[in-house]
């Protein structure tokens, strides 16, 4: 086993990565990109263009059909999957906190698996991270605001230090405000950090204020690939183009308003 390259924002690669099902059915479509170090991608995207799915070959909760998955330069097939998956980051739309244990007993869970004992400090010290209020951490996730509770899923993802983030939706259940406080933090977690994040959202506005890059998906196959300003200014193609319209459109018409036009 080589050393642990999935600490301290590592680069993640797919190599002519194909995912079909049976029937025929090709969700991702011989993805090729690699991913720096350190940096925050978004993969953006229509309903069913493979977003979720090439995001998943990463933690290896779905396996290609064929093509590779690098995270620094070693396969992911390196590792077993359960070991895997605790050194990576993991959040999604619907938290997936278990209901029947604390918020500290949730953050905490993953260093449970890994041996530690004594967490206190260390739940502590993520919920201040995710700036929630220490005395949170006996009370049960039912009692929680959907926007607290997304919180506790990003420090329990955090819970094992990993330097790798993967987000699929993380903030799709939530009202806008919350919304854009929470993705706000996790930005700045990221930078914090040092970590290599990747999120999948629905969101172009979103993926244009949170991003450094931008991977436009369609039909399983990376359409564009550009920084949130080049986007802007229509490099990216018409798939592109059609996404970075909505939002432009909705400020647009919000300025109308505004103006009393």
């Amino acid at each position: 086993m080589p050393a642990d390259p999935l600490l301290h924002g590592p680069s993640v690669a797919f190599d002519a990565v194909v995912k079909r099902y049976p029937g025929g059915t090709v969700a991702v479509d011989g993805v090729s990109v690699a991913i720096a170090a350190g940096s925050f991608v978004a993969l953006v995207g229509p309903s069913g263009s493979g977003k979720s799915t090439l995001l998943k070959t990463v933690n290896r909760l779905i396996a290609p059909s064929a093509g590779r998955v690098l995270i620094g330069g070693a396969p992911v097939d390196t590792w077993e999957p359960h070991r895997l998956r605790r050194r990576i980051g993991y959040i999604f739309q619907n938290v997936g906190l278990f209901p029947h244990l604390s918020v500290a007993e949730n953050i905490a869970i993953r260093l449970r698996l890994d041996g530690a004992r004594h967490n206190d400090a260390r739940v502590g010290a993520l919920l201040d991270l995710v700036d929630l209020p220490r005395d949170l951490a006996a009370r049960m996730p039912d009692a929680l605001s959907g926007g607290q509770r997304q919180r506790v899923g990003v420090a329990r993802a955090l819970a094992a230090a990993p330097g790798l983030m993967l987000m699929d939706e993380p903030f799709g259940a939530l009202d806008p405000v919350t919304r854009e406080q929470l993705g706000a933090a996790v930005r700045g977690l990221h930078d914090s950090l040092g970590l290599t994040t990747i999120m999948v959202t629905h969101d172009m506005a979103e993926a244009l204020l949170l991003a450094d890059r931008v991977l436009v998906m369609q039909a399983g196959r990376i359409v564009a690939d550009a920084t949130p300003r080049d986007l802007l200014t229509g490099v990216g193609g018409a798939a592109a183009d059609a996404l970075v319209a909505v939002p432009r459109d909705q400020a647009r018409r919000l300025r109308a308003l505004e103006e009393g036009v």
